[in-house]
């Protein structure tokens, strides 16, 4: 006998039912006339807009750059038998975790306002060197700093779940061989863990390239974002620009 396929009627009736209401919504969206489409393709090319998109991508290496070596610092600290560097590791990540991401930025916007001037004095005495902040922390500095702080600290929680991944017995292993404590991590822990660590970094660096959308509160005026809101606020027209951005 003939085998015959179970037939599924409502499988059917779920996808046309799902299909009508993606085509009504496509048909809205495409036939609504305030959403300018003609203004989306005037500058979903513009030479300003791609050049928000470099700065965008800069930010995003830069602020990982600067967020992976203090993340694994942390880690080390937070796995140190000194009191001392675990509690200070422990206070950096609770400090830039339990804290808006907006308000670090605006912090470091303000950076400049609240310390003038940088240098090192006699205590209780006169300046020895010193140079004003302005020319050291400028709004690209400032938007770095503040977008890899911030994510050091989500990046070390990923980081020592990767090691703690990794079988005690291996370190344990490399001690009785006599290896040094950094030689174990550059050679024993760090190559195993990055098969867990990787996956979860790359969405955490997907993650950093929309929260360059915050540097607004610096602020820094080259991203995508403030370009964008730039051209919206000359042409009163916000929703369109929004488009192009998240395009």
């Amino acid at each position: 006998n003939a085998v015959v396929p179970r037939r599924h009627p409502g499988r059917w009736l779920a996808v046309a039912f799902l299909v009508l209401v993606a085509f009504q919504g496509i048909s809205a969206v495409a036939a609504n006339p305030n959403f300018h489409w003609g203004v989306f393709a005037k500058y979903l090319f513009d030479p300003l807009i791609f050049r928000g998109i470099g700065w965008t991508l800069i930010l995003t290496v830069a602020a990982m750059a600067v967020a992976v070596p203090i993340a694994l610092a942390l880690v080390v600290m937070r796995d140190s038998d000194n009191p001392i560097l675990r509690s200070l590791a422990w206070g950096w990540i609770w400090f830039f975790r339990g804290t808006p991401i907006y308000t670090q930025l605006l912090f470091w916007g303000l950076f400049a306002v609240l310390f003038p001037r940088l240098g090192l004095s006699i205590p209780l005495g006169p300046e020895v060197v010193g140079i004003d902040t302005k020319w050291i922390v400028t709004p690209a500095i400032a938007a770095v700093i503040g977008l890899g702080f911030n994510e050091s600290a989500y990046l070390t929680e990923i980081f020592r779940a990767g090691f703690k991944a990794i079988d005690r017995g291996q370190t344990e292993a490399a001690q009785a061989l006599g290896m040094s404590r950094a030689r174990i991590w550059t050679r024993i822990l760090i190559p195993q863990a990055m098969r867990t660590i990787i996956p979860p970094t790359g969405n955490e660096t997907v993650g950093m390239l929309k929260m360059t959308s915050l540097v607004l509160a610096v602020p820094f005026t080259l991203d995508l974002m403030f370009v964008t809101n730039a051209i919206a606020n000359r042409i009163y027209l916000p929703v369109p620009l929004l488009l192009v951005a998240a395009f």
